[in-house]
């Protein structure tokens, strides 16, 4: 099972523009008149009695804004970000889980076409391999972000996202994540989640929560975004230029590119 319908397509391709009637703010104190106007810009892209509901819920998010207007560790030098970030655990750890479940990470790769090393590299550098998925509601989190002035276009999608994910089941308005909305193993934002979910397991729900199914709906965005099969990641070679679809910082890319060749060696 996977979300990317055609109505999935056509809400990810949502403009800030259809949400033109909720005003943006830099405080918590337009945010409820937003939720009450951007409840019919939902309604309008498909979003059920559960997303609308969520929204409803949905609380401003202080650490949200803090985090955003603080994101020092994308300015460090390569050396410093991948020693701050824990690049030899990961490397090591990852290296086992390599060797201990290479059966899945081959079914993937044939899938695919996307290497072990690669999606191990992101599962440890997100979440510490599950380690800590967030404390923070997605749905609070990414409504925030869609309303907040700094960059309500890119997360006005998300929002919507997040919003039909509650609807199908796959989180709810309490599902915990990352301070930019981001949820799951491998922390996808909700609008890729919507578009890129695989259910590997077969149960019918695809569930960010659950490993497999993380780390295939991760392979399926790699590989959506032109992975090409056995070509190198390496800066300089051709998936690189993919690995910046996951993440726009040149540290991180590096860091991943460097830590998944090191675990498949």
């Amino acid at each position: 099972m996977r979300f990317s319908t055609p109505a999935v397509l056509a809400l990810i391709g949502v403009l800030c523009g259809s949400a033109a009637g909720a005003a943006c703010g830099n405080n918590a104190s337009g945010f409820n008149q937003w939720k009450a106007d951007f409840a019919r810009t939902a309604q309008r892209n498909g979003v059920g009695a559960a997303g609308l509901q969520a929204l409803a819920n949905a609380q401003y998010s202080q650490t949200t804004i803090n985090a955003d207007r603080n994101q020092k560790s994308f300015k460090y030098s390569l050396d410093k970000f991948m020693q701050v970030r824990g690049s030899a655990t990961i490397i090591a750890q990852g290296r086992k889980r390599l060797a201990r479940d290479r059966a899945f990470y081959n079914a993937l790769e044939q899938r695919y076409g996307v290497p072990a090393g690669v999606i191990i590299a992101i599962h440890g550098m997100e979440t510490g391999f599950g380690g800590f998925m967030g404390d923070t509601p997605v749905v609070s989190a990414i409504t925030t972000l869609a309303y907040d002035c700094r960059r309500s276009d890119f997360f006005v999608p998300h929002a919507l996202g997040a919003l039909k994910l509650v609807d199908m089941g796959s989180i709810t308005n309490a599902t915990k994540g990352a301070k930019h909305g981001e949820l799951g193993h491998t922390q996808f934002l909700p609008g890729n989640a919507l578009r890129y979910g695989v259910d590997v397991d077969g149960n019918g729900r695809v569930d960010f929560y659950n490993q497999s199914d993380a780390l295939a709906s991760t392979a399926n965005f790699l590989a959506s975004k032109g992975w090409r099969a056995g070509a190198g990641f390496l800066e300089g070679q051709p998936n690189f230029a993919v690995i910046k679809e996951w993440n726009a910082a040149k540290v991180y890319q590096q860091a991943i590119a460097i830590m998944g060749s090191e675990i498949m060696r």
